[in-house]
């Protein structure tokens, strides 16, 4: 009788949780450490009894190899250490970091309650797609759970909670709350799938969860935060915003409608807004951007992005016309960076490339004119921007998206020239959607831009479709091939042409040297060119 009239007085205290739902900078000890400490300030005069921050926060994620580096673990101590000796002993936080023991590494969740510091070390460590945890960490084996205003609360670490059986070993020992820290990347359709995943740990417990991710891009990965909570009827009660910094407190009564109205355009254009903000503010070495205006799709795309990202402020349009420069194109490029109030210059390339051109002649003497001539274009105006870049101090934007990177209809060292790829992983389709969706807050991209045939305009007369299916035929084998992982007689299989996709999966893998050589950009797709994508450039299979 005694225990339980102690558990309903137990139940009965009230615990103020907060959410911080930051945006870390990996490696930056300092800054990450300064702002966990404000946070845990702030949110102790609000009466706070438990801040909780994401998943390896106090180091940013992922750190790759620093953590092979000697002395980082050692600063992270010297770190958690300040961080305990500066808040309140009457406020209670936690964070990630790694933590090191004997050699052993591991990815940790801190807990900092009463000038102690106490250790959860995350089991289920992900080594798949972005993931590869098991190059730096051991994984841990046992469950954490503590005390805060006479509540029970379990304490896991992001993949840990895809995994029925860790959180049924807490949840099984009274635990009254279960907190998730995490640094889940965005791709589409990722917020669904934890709300799915959490929502059935939480009608295998009926347990409260909450669930802190991290915000903020880095280098291929953008973080999409929306943190939540979610109450033991499974029924949401909090939802943090997409793609920003917030505190919030969480509250476990009523449940609310989530945001899930907005359109995919929307939140895939802010995620590339801010996967190019942070790239380049982050890398701090960069006064803005410089972008090749060609008065294409993708170049006003980018331009947009860019725009939206760091202000117009920032940028250089430059317009690089030759013979095969269509007026329209000009006229395009002008009108929008002019609408835009973007700095704006023309450089003709015509002396260039016929001086090029000239040099080479003895060489080429004989032979047919091809895309050896086009790609002389393009390299030029590579040169030319990334002169301006060094010059400038700004980064060159590459326009190159994810169709034409696929199967190399882009240039080496020519539109390819750059530091950062915004549209990498967005294909052709997807870039018209994003211009229309653009265009909806402000009309800023000429329509004559989304309405007319796409054109590398390097030839007389030239259309993307000379050399390609089109864009929506081309996109969707893409999809089946890359992110999807068919192969050729499956695709064959789904009423495609049989020449067409022989012909567009041997592009696909003829240009994996391209790809390798690429500028990063960010991922938003199931498999993105980069770090998740790793095919070999020499390979005689055949898919």
């Amino acid at each position: 009788m005694q225990n339980q009239l102690e558990k309903l007085a137990n139940n009965s205290k009230s615990i103020k949780i907060d959410i911080a739902q930051i945006n870390p900078i990996v490696g930056d000890l300092n800054g990450n450490t300064q702002k966990i400490i404000k946070l845990t300030q702030e949110a102790y005069i609000r009466g706070c009894d438990l801040l909780v921050f994401p998943e390896l926060s106090l180091i940013g994620y992922p750190p790759e190899d620093l953590l092979l580096h000697e002395g980082f673990v050692q600063q992270v101590q010297d770190k958690v250490t300040l961080i305990n000796q500066t808040i309140s002993n009457n406020i209670s936080i936690i964070f990630g970091a790694p933590y090191k023991k004997d050699d052993i590494l591991y990815n940790s969740a801190y807990l900092i309650q009463n000038s102690q510091v106490y250790f959860y070390h995350k089991q289920n460590l992900p080594n798949y797609g972005v993931f590869d945890e098991k190059r730096y960490f051991e994984s841990g084996n046992e469950p954490f759970i503590f005390e805060c205003q006479g509540k029970k609360i379990s304490l896991v670490i992001c993949e840990d909670a895809w995994t029925s059986d860790i959180i049924s070993i807490s949840a099984n020992k009274g635990v009254q709350i279960i907190i998730s820290i995490n640094a889940s990347p965005f791709q589409i359709g990722k917020h669904s799938q934890r709300i799915e995943q959490i929502k059935q740990r939480v009608l295998e417990t009926k347990t409260n969860f909450i669930y802190v991710n991290m915000v903020g891009a880095q280098d291929e990965l953008v973080f999409d935060g929306a943190s939540f909570a979610m109450n033991s009827n499974a029924n949401i009660t909090l939802q943090l915003p997409l793609f920003k910094e917030a505190v919030q407190s969480v509250s476990f009564t009523s449940p609310i409608t989530l945001f899930d109205t907005d359109p995919i355009e929307k939140t895939i254009y802010d995620a590339l807004v801010l996967a190019t903000k942070d790239y380049i503010e982050k890398n701090d070495v960069f006064n803005g951007v410089v972008i090749g205006l060609s008065g294409g799709i993708d170049s006003a795309l980018t331009l947009a992005i860019a725009a939206d990202a760091i202000g117009t402020e920032h940028i250089k349009a430059i317009m690089m016309p030759y013979k095969y420069t269509s007026n329209i194109s000009l006229e395009d490029a002008k009108i929008q960076a002019t609408t835009m109030n973007v700095d704006y210059h023309e450089i003709n390339i015509h002396i260039i490339v016929d001086s090029f051109n000239t040099q080479l002649n003895t060489l080429f003497i004989g032979m047919e004119t091809d895309t050896t001539e086009e790609n002389i274009q393009a390299r030029i105006r590579g040169t030319l921007l990334m002169a301006i870049s060094n010059k400038l101090g700004k980064i060159v934007l590459t326009t190159s998206n994810k169709s034409e990177i696929a199967v190399g209809y882009t240039t080496l060292y020519g539109d390819m020239s750059g530091g950062f790829a915004p549209l990498k992983d967005v294909n052709k389709t997807l870039v018209y959607q994003l211009a229309k969706y653009r265009n909806t807050i402000s009309t800023i991209i000429p329509e004559r831009v989304i309405d007319r045939k796409p054109s590398a305009e390097l030839a007389p007369n030239q259309a993307d479709q000379d050399s390609l299916p089109s864009y929506n035929e081309l996109d969707a084998i893409l999809t089946l091939f890359i992110e999807q992982k068919y192969s050729v007689k499956h695709i064959i299989k789904q009423g495609f042409n049989e020449q067409t996709v022989k012909y567009i999966t041997q592009m696909v893998l003829n240009n994996e040297y391209k790809r390798r050589q690429s500028a990063p950009g960010p991922k938003i797709s199931p498999n993105a060119f980069g770090k998740e994508r790793r095919y070999p450039m020499t390979s005689k299979f055949q898919p």
